[in-house]
């Protein structure tokens, strides 16, 4: 019995070993490239560093004057992302479901329509920026064109030029390239709703949208809860629009953590500071990820 005992353990710990040598690729990979950058970034910001010369260690004098000082703007930066997260996870998601629910019925032509809707993000960032800077030109774009030729000429604006309505300019071509992404999330979540379900609802005298509110929308909430993480982490990390856009401005008010970080980093040459930027964008990341979570939990139970 010892023998088989000692035999057993052996075996169990040549399973373990063989298992940790296949994970060990992968550990590493993840090490390297998501743990050790945010190691260095974490290291990098407690110092007044240019990028080339010896760094002086200042502590959290960088963190400090990250949330005090004037010149920087990182709080206009934190508002207008929470705003395009608003927008992105009220006005966004809302049609996103109402899309996946309306494709998740069987209607003639789901599968064009889901490819249709999916395009925007297959398309590359850049384009549709250049895209939307076509559309918002204030001579020749379609959306000043269009006001001229229903009469609202008065309500035509240099729409990525104006403090007023830089950041709307923004906002609008990131709902829409995304709206496709969100919709086919919980269009697999939909799909995957039992037919018995939903019949047996019909049977009982539930109308189409009651089956949804009731049923399927309760079914794919762990879904939704992933596309809402998404939302919010994507409009606090937007890099992309707003910089082919309107490059932060007019004024910096459309600047955002992203591209106030590039402006640190390459424009200031004040590597400490960026690095503290960085930092902030991950644990804000982090931290709405795990509100978000709990929020969904509590709703859950």
């Amino acid at each position: 019995m010892a023998d088989n005992h000692s035999v057993k353990k052996k075996s169990d710990i040549g399973k373990g070993v063989t298992i940790f040598f296949f994970l060990l690729p992968a550990l590493l990979l993840f090490i390297s490239i998501l743990i050790a950058p945010i190691i260095v970034s974490v290291y990098r910001s407690m110092y007044d560093w240019n990028g080339f010369s010896e760094g002086t260690f200042i502590g959290l004098e960088n963190y400090k004057e990250l949330f005090t000082s004037g010149s920087i703007k990182f709080m206009t930066s934190l508002k207008n992302a929470f705003i395009l997260a608003f927008f992105s996870v009220f006005v966004q998601l809302p049609f996103s479901l109402f899309l996946a629910l309306l494709l998740g019925r069987k209607v003639k032509g789901e599968k064009s329509f889901l490819s249709i809707y999916f395009m925007p993000v297959l398309i590359s960032t850049v384009v549709i920026g250049q895209l939307w800077l076509k559309i918002y030109n204030p001579d020749y774009g379609i959306l000043n064109r269009f006001l001229d030729a229903v009469n609202l000429g008065n309500l035509k604006h240099v729409w990525v030029g104006e403090v007023g309505t830089a950041l709307g300019a923004i906002i609008v071509p990131t709902i829409w390239q995304y709206i496709g992404y969100h919709m086919l999330l919980m269009y697999a979540g939909v799909k995957g709703v039992s037919t018995d379900l939903r019949e047996a609802a019909m049977l009982d005298g539930a109308t189409k949208w009651q089956v949804d509110r009731y049923i399927v929308i309760p079914i794919i909430k762990p879904i939704i809860r992933v596309s809402v993480i998404f939302a919010v982490t994507g409009s606090l990390k937007t890099y992309d629009l707003v910089r082919i856009l309107t490059e932060g401005g007019p004024f910096q008010s459309t600047e955002v953590p992203s591209t106030l970080l590039e402006n640190m980093l390459f424009l200031r040459n004040r590597y400490g500071m960026g690095s503290t930027i960085s930092v902030m964008l991950i644990a804000l990341c982090f931290a709405f990820a795990l509100l978000i979570t709990a929020a969904f939990k509590d709703k859950e139970a």
